[in-house]
């Protein structure tokens, strides 16, 4: 890969507990019930958010997410939006339970329960792939039916740019024209499944007890049935994995119209592309790196597929 490469697991500069107003502390310790006397921050993904396992005095522990609506004014409302998602769908997801939370005193909490777990290895090793494709399987099945309360809208509509990105690529990029059409495509691609859309490896905890479980429920949409898939499977081809073949044999990928996932991956490449050219955040100083990065793995596989020189 071109691109730098990403130090996974350390890609977030998060508050700390002891930063955190004590009125917000007091609150979660009144949830905990329990004085806090230990916080493990957990500095994967690309935000700041307060994001922290907290441990009380009596052996009680809880993850707990958090931000302020003014300072973190977008964060706490990607958290609140996760709140009314988390709770939409109700029980049955293949995800951490949601214990608690508050809006209350400026701030935008979440309680899950922690979950004894480690994060899968990058680069990605296979059999810790097939266990996350079997994760996105998991959500698949238990999202058939999206609860009547939760609107959801097409992914495209919410992130227009996987159709539209490649129009602020240069066009003296290979393939350019080409590549933008497949984009264009998925406009006639049905969107009628639910999709986490956001299921990469930091967001995935394989836990001590046997369970595969997704985090960050922040972002759902509606979208083909394998795209969930298709994002790992480009982080796996950039992994140097041979992602054409774990593609062929998995269910919900195999018999997938092969325009389809090149459409896929010319969008995920050209959003990628157009927001790695934006400013690179103060308080995500890896945000862009991992953004063309995902843009080179997309563009490698896509160009393998349809026999374009990449």
């Amino acid at each position: 890969m071109s691109s730098p490469s990403v130090p996974h697991g350390k890609t977030a500069l998060r508050l700390e507990w002891k930063f955190l107003p004590k009125e917000v502390r007091a609150l979660v310790e009144d949830e905990l019930g329990s004085p806090v006397v230990r916080a493990e921050s957990r500095n994967g993904g690309f935000t700041p958010g307060f994001a922290s396992v907290l441990t009380g005095a009596d052996g009680s522990q809880v993850f707990v997410k958090a931000a302020n609506k003014v300072a973190q004014a977008e964060i706490a409302a990607s958290y609140s939006e996760e709140i009314d998602k988390v709770v939409a769908l109700g029980d049955g997801l293949p995800a951490p339970r949601l214990e608690w939370f508050s809006r209350q005193e400026g701030w935008v909490l979440l309680g899950f329960e922690a979950v004894p777990a480690r994060q899968p290895r990058r680069p990605w090793r296979e059999p810790e792939l097939d266990r996350a494709l079997d994760l996105a399987e998991a959500i698949a099945e238990a999202t058939r039916t999206v609860p009547a309360g939760l609107t959801l809208f097409p992914l495209i509509k919410d992130l227009p740019t996987l159709v539209t990105g490649w129009d602020v690529v240069p066009t003296s990029w290979p393939h350019h024209a080409k590549a933008a059409a497949l984009a264009a495509g998925l406009r006639s691609i049905p969107a009628d499944h639910f999709v986490h859309a956001d299921l990469r490896d930091d967001n995935i905890l394989f836990a001590d007890d046997g369970r595969t479980l997704a985090c960050d429920w922040n972002w759902p949409a509606l979208g083909a049935v394998w795209q969930d898939s298709i994002d790992l499977l480009i982080s796996a081809h950039g992994d140097g994995l041979d992602a054409e073949s774990v593609l062929k044999r998995r269910d919900l990928t195999r018999d997938v119209d092969a325009d389809h996932v090149d459409a896929w991956l010319a969008g995920v490449c050209g959003f990628m592309l157009a927001a790695s050219q934006r400013p690179v955040p103060p308080t995500s100083p890896h945000l862009r790196d991992h953004q063309r990065w995902t843009a080179d793995a997309a563009w490698s596989w896509l160009a393998q597929r349809r026999g374009w020189d990449a």
